[in-house]
């Protein structure tokens, strides 16, 4: 399923190049209840056609009808929907929650279209982008993002939003854990994709919004299946087809990259690693290994668990001595 906010910027330019001025808006923070996260976006042209989402409807309909009523004629502006004496927001969540949202006026020329090309080449995973914008003027600027952090960073006069691709789960190997891991990362929004060549280990697998490819993962990486924006991790115990993904996976720019076993296991991997495929410490340094943080975990899904959290984690820029 292609990324909502790639479709969002994709829609965005094509009304821009046809000449149509659009309003661009950006989630920038919720509290309490709300369905969509922060950096969510959302884009309407003059003729009131609209794509992609604020909330679950309640906001998008009465953003419309300002729309259409002639408001947000300043350049830039923050509506907060929700609570607040707000006289551009005439909504009460039905969930209790409050959104900030911020709205940018983009007129049909040459800058906002050179813009939106390269929000869409960072959305295709070509590279990452903070783009920042002045709350005073609506100026624009766009710096390569090289860390994980939040997706949101706000200010007193700006606001930075963390521009990328949609985050990608990559399984290397089907495993019970794999299984509950996919079915995590399905729910929290990943695209998920499952690379084994073994039919006899496929053989009756279900998994539903999840791409199995019947390939090793580590050619599917080594193809370019990898970008910056990508948790690679190896959950069958199986070296031919973990030590291989761990042996192309370091040379990719993946967020995040993990193999399942002990302590004892993970560092005779570690001098497999070394010793066959010539990997050297700070490439050994990017694998987690034992993977995930140790929560106890047990069984297939309290792995899982403790996998998606850690990488959760690491997306979030958060240490773990912040845990």
């Amino acid at each position: 399923m292609q990324h909502l906010d790639l479709q969002v910027i994709r829609r965005a330019l094509q009304w821009s190049t046809a000449g149509q001025r659009i309003w661009l808006c950006t989630v920038l923070a919720t509290y309490g209840s709300a369905p969509r996260a922060p950096g969510s976006l959302l884009a309407v042209n003059t003729e009131g056609q609209w794509i992609g989402s604020l909330s679950g409807g309640c906001v998008e309909e009465d953003f419309l009808e300002r729309v259409a009523e002639g408001a947000f004629t300043e350049a830039i502006s923050v509506v907060r929907y929700g609570e607040g004496d707000d006289s551009r927001s005439r909504v009460t969540l039905p969930c209790g929650g409050v959104l900030d949202v911020l709205v940018e006026k983009l007129e049909a020329d040459c800058d906002v279209q050179a813009h939106l090309r390269e929000l869409e080449s960072a959305l295709l995973g070509q590279r990452r982008l903070i783009r920042e914008i002045d709350l005073a003027n609506g100026a624009r600027s766009l710096f390569t993002d090289r860390e994980q952090g939040a997706r949101i960073e706000r200010e007193i006069d700006r606001v930075r939003v963390r521009i990328g691709a949609a985050q990608r789960l990559l399984l290397a190997g089907y495993s019970s854990v794999a299984q509950a891991c996919a079915e995590f990362a399905v729910g929290l929004g990943f695209e998920v994709i499952l690379c084994d060549p073994r039919d006899e280990v496929l053989d009756g697998v279900v998994l539903e919004n999840v791409e199995i490819r019947r390939q090793l993962p580590s050619v599917f990486i080594a193809d370019g299946g990898c970008h910056s924006d990508t948790a690679v991790v190896a959950l069958t115990h199986d070296p031919r087809i973990d030590d291989l993904a761990m042996m192309e996976a370091v040379r990719t720019d993946a967020f995040y990259i993990g193999v399942m076993g002990s302590m004892q296991t993970s560092q005779k991997r570690f001098e497999r690693l070394r010793r066959i495929g010539g990997l050297d410490e700070a490439q050994l340094a990017r694998i987690h290994a034992p993977i995930g943080l140790n929560l106890g975990s047990k069984t297939p899904a309290e792995i899982a668990l403790a996998v998606l959290a850690d990488i959760l984690r690491i997306r979030s820029g958060i240490s773990r001595d912040r845990l």
